[in-house]
C-alpha cells in the first residue's frame, strides 16, 4: 500500500469524507459531520496544499490533507482512518506522509485541531510530543497542536516554544 496524491473531489476520497461525516455525527451529535464541508476543495491543491489517500485495492484505508495557513504554516485537515484498518499504525504513517509533503512544499510548521470526543487522536498527538497551542479554528472545545517539520528528515518533531 502506498500513498497517492489526489484531489479532494477524487472518487477515492468520497469514502473518507462519508466516514468522517458519520463519525463526527456519532461522536458530537447530528449535524456535526457537516463540518467536513467547511473548506473549499481547491485549498487542498498544489502549489500550496495537498491531499493524500492510502488505498488497499479499491478500499480507502486512510487519508488527509494539507491547507495553507501562511507562508510557513500548513494545517492538517480531514485526517481519517477506515475503522476496519485502525490500530495498525496507519495514522502515524499518514502523519509522517503529510509532514513530508509539508516540508516539500516549504512549510516549517504544521498545525491541526481535534475534538474532545476523539480521545484516540488526542492520545496520538500528545504521545508524539506535539505542542498544544490555543485553539485557532471555529470549533468549540477543540484541542489544537503544532509541530515543526524538518525538511531533511520529513518527520514531525516537537515544537520548542
Amino acid at each position: 500500500m502506498d500513498y497517492q496524491q489526489v484531489a479532494l473531489t477524487a472518487p477515492e476520497v468520497a469514502p473518507l469524507l462519508t466516514g468522517l461525516r458519520q463519525e463526527y455525527d456519532a461522536r458530537y451529535g447530528p449535524g456535526a459531520g457537516d463540518s467536513v464541508l467547511d473548506v473549499e476543495p481547491q485549498e487542498f491543491e498544489a502549489p500550496s496544499g495537498a491531499f493524500v489517500v492510502l488505498m488497499d485495492g479499491k478500499c480507502t484505508v486512510a487519508g488527509g490533507g494539507l491547507r495553507r495557513i501562511d507562508d510557513e504554516t500548513v494545517e492538517i485537515k480531514r485526517m481519517w482512518t477506515n475503522p476496519d484498518y485502525r490500530r495498525q499504525g496507519h495514522a502515524l504513517r499518514l502523519l509522517r506522509e503529510l509532514a513530508g509533503l509539508a516540508g516539500q512544499l516549504g512549510y516549517t510548521t504544521v498545525r491541526l485541531e481535534t475534538g474532545h470526543a476523539q480521545p484516540e487522536a488526542l492520545a496520538l498527538y500528545r504521545g508524539l510530543g506535539f505542542t498544544e497551542i490555543d485553539s485557532y479554528g471555529p470549533y468549540e472545545h477543540a484541542a489544537a497542536f503544532e509541530f515543526r517539520v524538518d525538511a531533511a528528515t520529513t518527520t514531525p518533531r516537537h515544537s520548542r516554544h
